[in-house]
């Protein structure tokens, strides 16, 4: 999770840096929230396989569980964000809906690449 948080954190700093994002207490569009996911998508799929990865056994029930957190912490996000205007309502909903499958495709990529299961 921490990977996951300070990867993206310092992407959006980055394209906030770059003037690609506007400026923090502006809201975003429909286009760079497409962008925002995207990369959140990559680095978390990453994370879920570095969770895999370093899971003591069973690497995908580790991956699994962050999903899950994910979900809940999207939530929070939804529930959090909702009439704040800093962007379009669906991207929260979609850091939510996208947890577990991204975390499932980081855990099975761990999977297909060591031959565990």
């Amino acid at each position: 999770m921490l990977f996951i948080v300070v990867v993206t954190t310092l992407v959006d700093i980055a394209l906030h840096a770059a003037g690609i994002f506007p400026p923090m207490n502006q809201p975003i569009n429909d286009a760079l929230a497409l962008l925002a996911t995207s990369y959140r998508l990559v680095i978390s799929v990453g994370g879920a396989w570095l969770t895999a990865r370093l899971a003591p056994d069973k690497p995908m029930k580790h991956a699994m569980i962050l999903g899950y957190v994910g979900v809940v912490l999207g939530l929070v996000g939804v529930a959090a964000t909702w009439n704040l205007g800093l962007g379009p309502r669906w991207y929260p909903i979609s850091l939510a809906v996208l947890a577990i499958p991204q975390c499932w495709a980081g855990g099975r990529i761990y999977e297909m690449q060591s031959g565990k299961r």
